[in-house]
């Protein structure tokens, strides 16, 4: 036939344009041997052009229709109705007539036809586009199936399917409607299975809802379904649900509601033997799809029929291994801050400088802990290490080895037991020892650090094309050395052990909770405090200047710092944020992303936060702000001390109390260090790449310079090398790119793509509490600003802050602010870190706080409990 209209049998692999996403799989599903799939053809996108193409009122309308964004839902919803109206009226095109007459003629013009909507935008793999346009059961002749036909074209531009391509990016213009006209089948049940778990992404668990009469009852939600769960060809779960309604189809055409007997709403709708048949369907299905589906099947005269099938969008990948037995995964993104996806030079540069054993899935990296998991002793700290850092991975970490049955358990490894012998062969508690009792130690750390940043700043800009990247690698052993120092480790370890040993001891002695945070406050060395304090130094330098704060107030692009020098005060403001970025200017939001966008290459990032200092804060805000902290924290030392000393054994508790003290004070500011360190290094080879990009823009290998971010590491030096590249490649990752952002990385995630969820166990907390992981003391109360993006800051003094996750570079926002939520965070992550030492009240890891909580809410935040309020 022409390419007007395509049977089933007739459509090919590559018609997506032609048939849409429900097309191309019908035309897929009626190749595979033994599937059975009512007959049926399709009217192509080519009958739909052909329709509306001299429609100059359709055209003018569309048009308009490109122009709105999502905030505009009133004329959105005028401009589609129009859109539906002109549709509606238009007339079929006559050789589309002729081509529904010629397969209905084949097909039995007597019999009913499902008509159903498949647009070019559906049943994608990165978007399922599930519901947004129409379907029509039951329609008997010609006529009506025209008419129909109509109806389904006009349901491309119904209000929520013009705002999901809006939402999803898709050129309105450029997406067509293709309509399948469908044998109609009768069934007893109909419903829809999932070939992985819809609910934990289990890939090996597969799931069926079923219900009786047709799948509209279901789909529409008019119904509940049984729900049947099969794993490798066993029932492991049966819900059977009261299933009062079903619809019917009717002889004259259409269809109707019916209530179901009373003594039949409770039956099982699928027998055993049917579950199965059907479970071994849909695993033959998603063998010849390749990836998992979502499948909807009736059941007529004891056959199951399959009237579509789909790929499931929203599962998480699953990190890739060669090997097929178990392993679980835990996310580095909730470990690092930053759970947005990396670009392929982002991830490889990480992997470059990571020790463990790391897998990507989805644009992140998860750590595979399987053996650690496996031998009960590396188990017991792997658990308490990351519980510590955040509670809902142990939970979920404690339920995969208390199923017993996922990691087989090595036996009991004596070897390990033994204390552990630093690099230098004394004992780790000497090692240990002698780090505590060195008072040079963090400052040395730092200089030798500089130090070997300064050297490589000045060996970097001699080479070029492959020597580069043979430099590049040679230094990142060095960033190594300096990132897995033990004696750099053993700070860190003290600080923190400090911590625990004081809040459990003054809970013990005192009855007081978590006394550390009061006394971490101000501590000297942390450069990404220091960062926060001196950005309000840098306000300090602008505020006696108007003409500049104004001239800030309306800049739009980065060439701002060269046009400041016209102003009254301009040379000073210039001076002053350039030496700030001088010293902070690599840092970004997801900065271990080497790819993403840095300060000193986007400095309009810091005008928001400078101008907010201005607007909430006295001169000299830094030094009285770092002095108040300082005088809280030795205020509660001195009292603590007076207080230990009252008890027996005095003397000896507040001497030991003492030293930890001084341990937390010295050594807890190094842990923003190294990464600092790494960031610097970081930022340094990025530039010296980007000049590699110049050179391949100008030999025309690469269209534009950050190209290469969707190249790893070996594959730039290999363009660099040759100077080939197949463009395939970079627009392929674009795409994967754009489809990763959409993805919420799990905290942990097994080989079988299960996704295990964590919980905070706590009693006694108010009902409407939002539970998250206590992390820095106090209650607060104020106004809650959900911010997503650091640029879209507008802060007033008292604001607590709520968002997904922080990295350092978001510390300059928190001298503004009363409070901080985050999605994600543990107790040792740059923010709890950032806001123990300003002494704001904080709740981390809360799942779903930027959704639960409303921009402007007022809420108090309960640090030292771990729960929001919202008041």
């Amino acid at each position: 036939m022409s390419s007007l209209a395509l049977g089933f049998q007739e459509i090919e692999k590559t018609q997506l344009l032609l048939v849409g996403g429900k097309g191309r799989n019908l035309g897929e599903l009626s190749k595979i041997q033994g599937i059975q799939v009512p007959e049926g053809f399709c009217i192509t996108t080519v009958g739909y052009q052909k329709a509306i193409e001299q429609n100059e009122t359709f055209q003018a309308l569309l048009d308009q229709l490109t122009m709105l964004k999502i905030e505009d839902r009133d004329q959105i919803g005028e401009i589609s109705r129009k859109i539906r109206q002109i549709i509606m009226e238009v007339e079929i095109p006559s050789d589309v007539v002729g081509a529904v007459a010629h397969y209905l003629s084949q097909f039995g013009d007597e019999h009913a036809y499902a008509v159903r909507s498949s647009a070019t935008a559906e049943d994608l793999p990165h978007a399922s586009f599930a519901g947004q346009q129409d379907t029509y059961l039951n329609i008997i002749g010609k006529e009506a199936i025209l008419q129909h036909i109509s109806k389904c074209w006009a349901s491309l531009f119904t209000d929520r399917a013009v705002i999901y391509r809006m939402q999803n990016g898709f050129d309105q213009s450029q997406v067509y409607l293709s309509v399948i006209i469908q044998r109609m089948v009768f069934p007893q049940a109909s419903g829809i299975l999932f070939t992985a778990d819809p609910i934990t992404s289990n890939r090996k668990l597969l799931s069926i809802d079923a219900s009786f009469g047709l799948g509209e009852a279901l789909v529409s939600g008019l119904v509940s379904a049984d729900c049947y769960k099969v794993q490798e060809e066993e029932i492991v779960d049966k819900m059977i649900a009261t299933k009062k309604l079903a619809i019917y189809g009717l002889k004259e055409g259409g269809t109707e509601t019916k209530q179901i007997d009373p003594d039949q709403q409770k039956t099982q709708t699928l027998t055993e033997q049917q579950i199965l048949q059907l479970a071994r369907i849909g695993r033959q299905i998603e063998a010849y799809f390749g990836c998992p589906q979502d499948i909807e099947w009736c059941l007529a005269d004891d056959t199951f029929y399959i009237v579509q099938s789909r790929p499931i969008t929203t599962l998480y990948p699953i990190p890739e291994v060669k090997t097929q037995e178990n392993h679980v995964y835990v996310s580095v993104g909730h470990q690092q801050m930053m759970t947005d996806p990396m670009k392929p030079l982002g991830l490889s540069f990480f992997l470059l400088t990571t020790p463990a054993p790391m897998r990507k899935a989805g644009g992140r990296l998860f750590v595979d802990v399987t053996h650690m998991l496996a031998s009960p002793v590396s188990r017991k700290n792997i658990i308490d290490t990351l519980g510590q850092s955040d509670p809902l991975i142990k939970d979920a970490l404690m339920t995969i080895i208390e199923r017993g049955d996922f990691i087989k358990s090595l036996p009991n490894d004596k070897k390990e037991q033994s204390p552990g012998k630093s690099n230098k062969g004394m004992s780790s508690a000497g090692f240990q020892a002698q780090i505590e009792n060195d008072p040079t130690i963090v400052s040395d750390l730092i200089k030798s650090s500089q130090t070997s940043i300064e050297e490589l700043k000045q060996n970097i800009p001699t080479k070029s094309g492959s020597d580069l990247f043979d430099f590049i690698l040679e230094d990142i052993q060095a960033l190594k050395k300096i990132l897995f120092d033990p004696q750099s480790s053993g700070v860190i370890m003290a600080a923190m052990n400090a911590s625990l040993w004081i809040n459990e001891k003054m809970n013990k002695w005192l009855g007081e909770k978590n006394v550390a945070d009061t006394l971490s406050q101000s501590v000297p060395n942390n450069i990404t405090s220091e960062m926060g304090l001196e950005l309000l130094d840098v306000a300090d330098v602008i505020r006696p200047y108007p003409e500049v704060i104004d001239y800030l107030q309306h800049v739009k692009d980065d060439h701002f710092l060269d046009e400041l020098v016209k102003f009254d005060g301009g040379q000073e403001t210039q001076d002053a944020i350039i030496a700030y970025l001088n010293k902070y200017g690599m840092r970004c939001a997801g900065e271990i992303d080497i790819t993403k966008t840095r300060w000193s290459e986007k400095p309009i990032t810091l005008v928001p936060m400078i101008l907010n200092n201005i607007k909430n804060f006295e001169p000299n805000a830094s030094k009285r702000k770092f002095e108040q902290g300082l005088r809280v924290a030795l205020k509660k030392e001195q009292e603590l001390l007076d207080r230990l000393k009252q008890l027996p054994d005095g003397e000896q508790k507040a001497k030991e109390t003492k030293r930890m003290i001084d341990l937390i004070r010295n050594f807890s500011g190094f842990r923003e260090y190294p990464k600092y360190g790494m960031i610097n290094r970081y930022f340094v080879y990025k530039q010296t790449l980007l000049k590699e990009a110049e050179q391949l823009v100008q030999e025309g290998v690469i269209h534009e310079k950050e190209d290469i971010y969707y190249l790893t590491f070996e594959e730039l030096h290999e363009v660099v090398r040759t100077n080939k590249l197949d463009y395939q490649i970079i627009n392929k990752r674009k795409d994967e790119y754009k489809f990763y952002e959409k993805l919420t990385p799990p905290r942990v995630i097994t080989s079988d793509g299960e996704i295990i969820a964590g919980e905070y166990k706590r009693e006694n907390l108010p009902a409407e509490a939002i539970v998250g992981l206590p992390v820095s003391s106090g209650v607060i109360e104020g106004r809650a600003r959900v911010i997503l993006n650091m640029e879209d800051t507008d802060l007033e003094d008292g604001d607590i802050l709520v968002t997904l996750y922080t990295d350092p570079s978001w510390t300059p926002l928190f001298v503004s602010i009363k409070g901080l939520v985050t999605e994600v965070g543990g107790l040792m992550t740059h923010g709890a870190v950032i806001a123990r030492e300003y002494g704001l009240p904080a709740v981390v890891g809360v799942e779903n706080a930027t959704k639960l909580i409303k921009d402007g809410q007022r809420i108090r935040v309960h640090g030292t409990e771990g729960y929001i309020e919202i008041l």
